[in-house]
């Protein structure tokens, strides 16, 4: 039942996707020079990794830098990736996740690899959010927020 929702919503969601996609793509050289979209390892249903999609919103950064340290995200940031961050359509992308299966409409977010493992170990029960496919958005998203580190995640999934 879960899963026919999600493809039902998909679906519905997959020309607005296809749409911005095709408009990125010819506006992207202006706005965001660089690859349209990006993607990231993180830690799926069952502790599985799978490939999570996104509308990139940030510049990109040298091999050069990322060995040295990162710039902090908010100077990565273009204007652009602003507006997509804050109407959360950057996320709009793992449609295709849920076509492929990876992703629910609705479920705990995924959490990037190495933060998940950490979690695992000092979290008794962060195990519980595996046991769902992950989602584009949820209940701790939309009234808890994005939690940054252990304590706001423990927070999270009390």
């Amino acid at each position: 039942m879960k899963r026919g929702f999600d493809l039902f919503g998909a679906l519905l969601l997959l020309p607005l996707t296809v749409l911005l996609i095709c408009l990125l793509y010819l506006l992207n050289p202006v706005l965001n020079p660089g690859p349209v979209l990006f993607s990231q390892v993180r830690m799926g249903r069952g502790c599985k990794p799978f490939r999570v999609w996104k509308f990139r919103s940030m510049r990109e950064v040298s091999q050069i830098v990322r060995q040295t340290g990162d710039p902090p995200e908010q100077d990565r940031m273009t204007p652009f990736g602003k507006l997509l961050r804050k109407t959360r359509l950057d996320e709009l992308p793992q449609v295709f996740n849920v076509l492929r299966g990876d992703m629910s409409l609705i479920g705990p977010r995924p959490d990037y690899i190495h933060h998940a493992r950490d979690y695992l170990d000092q979290i008794p029960e962060y195990r519980r959010r595996h046991d769902v496919r992950p989602g584009i958005s949820g209940y701790a998203q939309v009234h808890l927020g994005y939690a940054v580190g252990l304590e706001a995640t423990r927070e999270k999934v009390r």
